[in-house]
């Protein structure tokens, strides 16, 4: 079985807005595209325009119906993908030390030469967020793009998850959740980010942003007073041209 490094430099790991999430599918689209189509290990498709297509993802966007307490139903779109656990049970359950956790970042990877696609990995993940290429005969998972946030050659505005670059509503951030004063963990802190299935004691790395409430009375605008007419009369063309409207 393969061991989780007592401790690791770095956290590296997403923050994801459940209330900016629109439910595009973006990620998903440019997780598979660049998984596919540039540096990432291929995510292959079985029967893409048939009857019965399948295929492997590393990123899925879910969608939910959500009735709060009060209020209108809320249409909630949940993305998921791996959240690269400080106590990582695909690792631990690994048989071939094809599973591992990186001590310098914290990211979670497969060797896909060790990889024997026995499932033991999946099975023990409690999100589901691993699943196996029926091409390749191996598991696939998220790997935060490591290939694209070390590259030099490109430039460093693209030095983040393919999905981050790609959300056209900013529900995806990227950083270091090691380091109190990164801006994603300010974020966790000031929206109250939160574990998925923390009763699970995986300990993701990843953290949930939730959706803000709906249809709340706005706060009274402070400009409101000042933007009342100064006069209630008018006077002079102002005057004769309110007088003249009213009249038609």
């Amino acid at each position: 079985m393969t061991t989780l490094p007592a401790t690791t430099d770095k956290k590296l790991g997403l923050v994801i807005d459940l209330d900016t999430c629109v439910g595009c599918h973006a990620c998903v689209v440019s997780c598979k595209g660049w998984n596919t189509e540039n540096y990432g290990a291929p995510l292959s498709d079985q029967d893409a325009y048939g009857s019965d297509p399948t295929g492997t993802f590393l990123n899925r966007v879910h969608s939910y119906e959500v009735q709060p307490e009060t209020g209108p139903a809320q249409l909630i779109h949940f993305p998921k993908s791996c959240l690269h656990c400080e106590d990582a049970p695909c690792v631990t359950v690994c048989p071939t030390g094809a599973s591992y956790k990186r001590q310098e970042d914290g990211i979670v990877l497969v060797n896909e030469d060790a990889c024997i696609g026995c499932g033991l990995c999946a099975w023990a993940c409690p999100y589901g967020a691993r699943e196996m290429d029926a091409a390749a005969g191996v598991m696939k998972k998220c790997t935060l793009c490591v290939d694209r946030i070390y590259n030099e050659n490109l430039p460093e505005v693209d030095r983040v998850p393919s999905c981050v670059r790609t959300c056209p509503a900013g529900a995806r951030h990227f950083g270091d959740l090691g380091d109190e004063n990164s801006d994603v963990s300010k974020l966790v802190a000031a929206r109250g980010g939160m574990d998925l299935m923390p009763e699970q004691g995986t300990k993701p790395v990843n953290k949930y942003l939730p959706p803000r409430p709906k249809d709340v009375e706005p706060e009274m605008d402070v400009l409101a007073p000042y933007l009342q007419p100064v006069a209630k009369d008018q006077k002079g063309f102002l005057g004769w041209l309110d007088k003249a409207l009213e009249a038609i």
